[in-house]
């Protein structure tokens, strides 16, 4: 499974503008459904799944990355979107810093297995200080992309 597989080119945000974590998830939700990734009918329900997700523990694991997920009965085909913000956001994240790069990720209830690889390949990039670095320096849609096709490519070293 590769990050281009999953993420949504249309549903990056390359400059977020929340800087608390409810309105953030809030923001890449709308970013899927004005991508298509979603449908519109499911946003309040996305939101609150996502939500009560992160009241049982915070997906803001450190060095100001956050992976906000949730499997979901309604979702029927695995999709994510990534946000960035300048400024940071209030994520309650385990070391207690701001979140700068978002990746929601929101996966079909009925395929575990697949959400499961879904998240190694989120954390196996996330966990590599150039590819964080590199997302965090990512100021449009397309370095963005960039970036997720060069992981996927193996040519990111560090």
């Amino acid at each position: 499974m590769k990050l281009t597989e999953i993420v949504h080119k249309d549903g990056i945000v390359a400059a977020l503008t929340s800087t608390r974590r409810d309105d953030a998830i809030t923001e890449l939700v709308d970013a899927l459904i004005t991508a298509g990734g979603v449908s519109k009918t499911l946003k309040n329900d996305l939101i609150k799944s996502v939500l009560e997700r992160e009241s049982r523990g915070s997906t803001g694991f450190g060095k100001g990355v956050a992976v906000p997920h949730v499997k979901h009965p309604k979702i029927k085909a695995m999709t994510a979107c990534i946000g960035n913000s300048d400024q940071g956001i209030e994520f309650n994240a385990l070391d207690k810093q701001p979140v700068y790069s978002v990746v929601l990720l929101l996966s079909p209830a009925d395929q575990p297995e697949q959400h499961l690889q879904a998240m190694e390949v989120i954390f196996k990039n996330l966990s590599q200080d150039t590819f964080q670095r590199f997302l965090r320096q990512a100021s449009t849609v397309d370095e963005v992309w960039t970036l997720l096709e060069d992981a996927d490519a193996d040519k990111l070293v560090g």
